[in-house]
């Protein structure tokens, strides 16, 4: 029931009417029983410090943030993680104390289902397809879980060049080495953790994937395949790892617990995992 004490959440972002967060967001809301309501705003880009004057004015609790404002958002806030600095992106914002706070909860999203594996990973080198924003929260993860190598593999030479130098200044310092496309099959081999964060398989091209069947051949047994899509489930990239007897991961585990995160932000209680995850099963179902 939404009431004159009801305190606003919500996502930003443009095109933002995909999101699947406020499913599991007023899920959890549902199942706390707090006074809360969680709902999406189509901000365009020129209209971002507008729009975050006005979540200002109108006592907004919190929000997340969602392509394409994770960078452009920034320079608007008053703190910044060093979480968020290193990744060079906020995907969660809150109000505290008369100004407006940023983090970044995609690299503890990403990493919860591999903790939960508890393997060593320091003997795992990973290999990150692509190199957007996405890739950024990635790296973070994956140095954060002690992956030993970080191998990041695009297309553009430009791109991959300016990848490796925004990290050149991380308090961070991740064991990150960039290669071009080509250098995959010499790749492979090595790696105990594969990531795709291209959008190659995601609907409605659910037929794609990054590799081929004999790429994914190349991959050690004991190797983890995370693809950051969630739809559909399974990507033909988690279908190929399966087949070749890879464990396999996607998205959906990922934008569950970053979200379940950035609800205990904001509220200060611990967030219904199992409620969120099950709301978005039920949704793509």
């Amino acid at each position: 029931m939404i009431k004159g004490t009801t305190q606003l959440l919500g996502v930003i972002g443009y095109p933002v009417k995909h999101s699947m967060s406020p499913i599991m967001h007023n899920a959890a809301i549902a199942t706390l029983g707090i006074d809360y309501v969680y709902l999406p705003f189509p901000i365009a880009p020129e209209r971002l410090k507008t729009a975050i004057n006005g979540f200002a004015a109108m006592g907004l609790t919190g929000f997340n943030i969602t392509i394409p404002h994770k960078q452009t958002i920034m320079p608007l806030l008053a703190h910044v993680s060093p979480v968020a600095q290193a990744i060079g992106a906020v995907n969660t914002v809150w109000w505290n104390e008369g100004s407006w706070h940023g983090t970044n909860t995609d690299a503890a999203g990403f990493m919860a289902p591999l903790q939960a594996l508890g393997r060593d990973w320091s003997q795992s080198p990973a290999l990150i397809l692509g190199n957007g924003g996405a890739a950024r929260a990635v790296v973070a993860a994956c140095h954060q879980l002690g992956c030993p190598e970080i191998l990041v593999v695009g297309r553009s030479a430009e791109k991959l060049a300016a990848f490796a130098q925004g990290w050149k200044t991380s308090p961070l310092q991740p064991p990150l080495a960039v290669h071009a496309w080509d250098r995959l099959n010499d790749l492979l081999p090595r790696v105990g953790l594969i990531i795709n964060s291209t959008p190659v398989g995601m609907a409605p091209h659910g037929a794609a994937s990054p590799l081929t069947d004999a790429q994914i051949g190349l991959l050690p047994s004991q190797a983890v395949a995370y693809d950051l899509i969630y739809t559909p489930r399974p990507t033909q990239f988690l279908q190929q790892a399966s087949t070749a007897g890879l464990m396999p991961f996607d998205g959906l585990e990922m934008l569950v617990q970053q979200g379940a995160a950035a609800l205990e932000i904001w509220t200060q209680q611990p967030p219904p995992v199992e409620v969120m995850r099950q709301s978005l099963l039920d949704y793509l179902s």
